[in-house]
């Protein structure tokens, strides 16, 4: 058997479960957004990427764009693409982060709209049972606007890329890979200017003429792991979720 080259290893939260999200991991079934200029929004440490949709309203169809803009880390970049072979190399042949990105839009669009709708028993086997304690604590206490800012429609999904990756090792030998994704939506919920000072958010006027609707840019970061010990089931699990300013 080949020696592992150099990674980040440290030991794992054991308590972490894994969990089913293949049913979510499925990007074969996709529907894909249709794709049409308001504004364009400067986004640090994010490459350019544009994303237009339309909306019928009243029988109008409106088509509406919104441009995400920025620089991206070289060495983040670099570093996750090391880490994309690895796990190629050592773990799965047929892993693909563009599949799997695809992946992970979809299960954050569906976790993100129980959680507004505190389901919680609906994220058994999406979530981990740790992690969704704390949520449903969290969650009962948010206002009726917060709770709405953290759906994320797909159509509302702007952006989304792999924040971190680390390959890790518990005391048992059990061997472990976690995908950090962060995620740039839109909401038209009502939130407070006070309350969500210094999150990442945006204005952008989207609507036809005559006609404009506001819509905040907010953000969110979800962590997927899985377990590769030999014989484990193979599915990921969100070990980690965090909206600015609202789940924090």
């Amino acid at each position: 058997m080949m020696a592992l080259p150099v990674l980040r290893c440290c030991s794992c939260n054991v308590s972490r479960q894994p969990l089913v999200l293949t049913r979510l991991f499925k990007p074969n079934c996709l529907v894909l957004n249709q794709i049409n200029v308001t504004r364009t929004i400067p986004l640090a440490s994010v490459a350019s990427r544009v994303r237009n949709y339309s909306t019928d309203r009243g029988g109008h169809k409106q088509n509406q764009k919104v441009v995400v803009v920025g620089i991206p880390n070289p060495f983040i970049w670099f570093r996750t693409r090391i880490y994309y072979f690895l796990i190629r190399t050592y773990f799965d042949k047929e892993f693909n982060i563009e599949d799997f990105t695809e992946g992970a839009k979809q299960a954050f669009s569906h976790v993100s709209n129980l959680l507004s709708q505190c389901q919680f028993e609906a994220l058994e086997g999406l979530v981990a049972k740790d992690l969704v304690g704390k949520l449903q604590e969290k969650c009962e206490h948010l206002p009726v606007s917060h709770k709405r800012a953290i759906s994320a429609d797909p159509d509302d999904i702007m952006y989304t890329t792999p924040g971190d990756v680390g390959i890790y090792y518990d005391d048992n030998g059990r061997k472990f890979v976690s995908i950090l994704m962060r995620f740039w939506y839109l909401t038209s919920a009502r939130l407070p200017d006070e309350t969500m000072e210094g999150a990442r958010i945006f204005q952008v006027s989207i609507g036809g003429e005559g006609e404009t609707e506001t819509k905040r840019l907010l953000t969110a970061n979800y962590e997927f792991q899985r377990e590769f010990t030999q014989g484990v089931v193979p599915d990921w699990t969100i070990t980690r979720i965090e909206h600015s300013k609202l789940l924090d």
